[in-house]
């Protein structure tokens, strides 16, 4: 085996080069409807290009959170803007069921306020008042500025590349943080508008676990429009992506929420990829087997700081959502994508959810899902397979005797890939700060070829045969 390698000073891959370049022109429009590639870890859109998903989501995107009442708007532009510099192209689009979010259920990030949420899907018209006295909801009834809302942000983020999954429900609040927390008991569901004291359409619901189960066919029913509504409002767009629930839903209903999702489009000129979110009532096992395109498995699934290599069955949108709440590494961004996924990061943002400014250490997490892209795009990403055995740092994207590209996590370590026989280009990447750091070839005659970063942290290593 012979090898050569180069500094950045004296030349730059093409392939690197073009990574550490800021995106300087406005993002092409998002394409599509996405479905599932033939390597089904990732979606592509209807020219058959292979499309890498990964951003930074927010919880008040969609619905206005804020401790005055009614709550603060949130600038929707400036959040675009920052996807746009750090070249993102997916968000979750948050929905909110309750009219309130009592922060002390978070007690372990010192939040002990509350939250007041507007718009929902449904108008407050009454007769007669919910249990926090404002008007009853009727849930017959849609409410136009939320639905235009929910357009014109799909559509504001279609125009700068930004696919969005559409959030129909949320249930971390009435699965997760309704019980056994320092907020009020039952705080989710006394301002929950299916609640039977809270609408005027009797209901009957008087337990939280109604709601998301198929065990009351009159919120059933309520559900099934409302469904109907958001697509009717959203069908056309190209970026579209549909989630049934944030971490809540037992399992029949969350499959039966795909299937009128599914039935619906059917009538419509688009179709669009349905998924399934981790750490509620379902675990991986059975979201594998449900009728979604994609899910997002938890830690509750094994899949934590150090996620397991994907099979392929679905397409995995791995969200620090459901592995810390709030957390994350740059480490964590590219594990996750070396080992077949499309990472995605559960953003603070602004510190305004939170309770506090915002904090410095969530922008390498930013820049690294960026790089990801700019890595993803630049490679044949439709023929990579995790192939942890190739690699002795057990991460390694590879198409063998074609291209493999190794991930290092190890400072200043060696480490072996095994190639097939032929002559490799090889190209280094610096994943903590974008940059191209050096080149070489190397000739392998079938036998564990070593390597060593020329830099002192963290390494990305890609070989293409020449």
């Amino acid at each position: 085996m012979k090898s050569h390698q180069s500094n950045q000073s004296c030349w730059t891959g093409p392939l690197l080069a073009l990574l550490v370049a800021e995106s300087v022109l406005s993002a092409a429009p998002a394409t599509g409807p996405l479905r599932v590639s033939p390597n089904p870890r990732y979606f592509m859109d209807a020219s058959g290009k292979t499309i890498y998903l990964t951003g930074a989501h927010t919880w008040n995107n969609l619905i206005d959170m804020g401790r005055s009442d009614p709550p603060e708007k949130f600038d929707f532009d400036a959040y675009l803007d920052l996807l746009e510099r750090h070249h993102h192209n997916f968000i979750r689009l948050w929905a909110w069921d309750s009219t309130v979010w009592d922060t002390k259920a978070n007690a372990r990030l010192g939040k002990d306020f509350v939250h007041y949420v507007a718009p929902l899907p449904w108008p407050r018209t009454g007769p007669g008042n919910a249990l926090d006295g404002k008007p009853k909801f009727d849930l017959t009834r849609f409410d136009s500025d939320y639905f235009e809302r929910l357009r014109t942000r799909v559509s504001a983020a279609e125009r700068r590349g930004i696919y969005v999954s559409v959030m129909l429900f949320e249930g971390w609040g009435l699965y997760h943080a309704n019980r056994g927390r320092a907020a009020p008991e039952g705080w989710a569901w006394r301002t929950h508008p299916f609640n039977a004291d809270n609408n005027v359409n009797n209901t009957k619901a008087t337990a939280s676990g109604e709601v998301h189960s198929l065990t009351n066919a009159t919120v059933n029913k309520l559900q099934a429009a409302y469904i109907r509504k958001v697509v009717d409002t959203v069908n056309g767009f190209d970026n579209l992506l549909y989630e049934v629930i944030n971490e809540g839903g037992q399992k029949e209903w969350d499959w039966w929420v795909v299937n009128t999702i599914r039935e619906h489009e059917r009538t419509k000129p688009k179709q669009h990829p349905v998924g399934i979110t981790g750490h509620g009532a379902e675990k991986v096992e059975s979201m594998l087997a449900s009728p979604a395109d994609w899910i997002s498995p938890g830690r509750a699934d094994g899949y934590g700081e150090d996620p397991p290599a994907w099979d392929g069955k679905k397409v995995s949108l791995l969200d620090t959502d459901h592995i810390w709440g709030v957390g994350g590494n740059v480490a964590w961004v590219w594990q996750s994508f070396l080992r077949g996924h499309n990472p995605i990061f559960m953003d603070p943002y602004d510190g305004s959810i939170l309770g506090k400014p915002s904090d410095p250490q969530w922008e390498p997490i930013r820049m690294a899902l960026g790089h990801t892209r700019r890595l993803a795009e630049r490679i044949n990403l439709a023929a990579l397979q995790p192939r942890n055995e190739l690699a002795s740092t057990k991460y390694c994207l590879a198409n063998p005797g074609i291209e493999y590209l190794v991930y290092q996590p190890q400072a200043s370590e060696a480490f072996s890939v095994e190639l097939k026989s032929g002559v490799y280009r090889y190209e280094w990447f610096d994943p903590a700060k974008g940059d191209a750091v050096g080149k070489g070839s190397v000739e392998s005659s079938a036998q564990p070829q070593q390597f060593k970063a020329p830099i002192e942290g963290h390494a990305l290593l890609y070989l293409k045969a020449q």
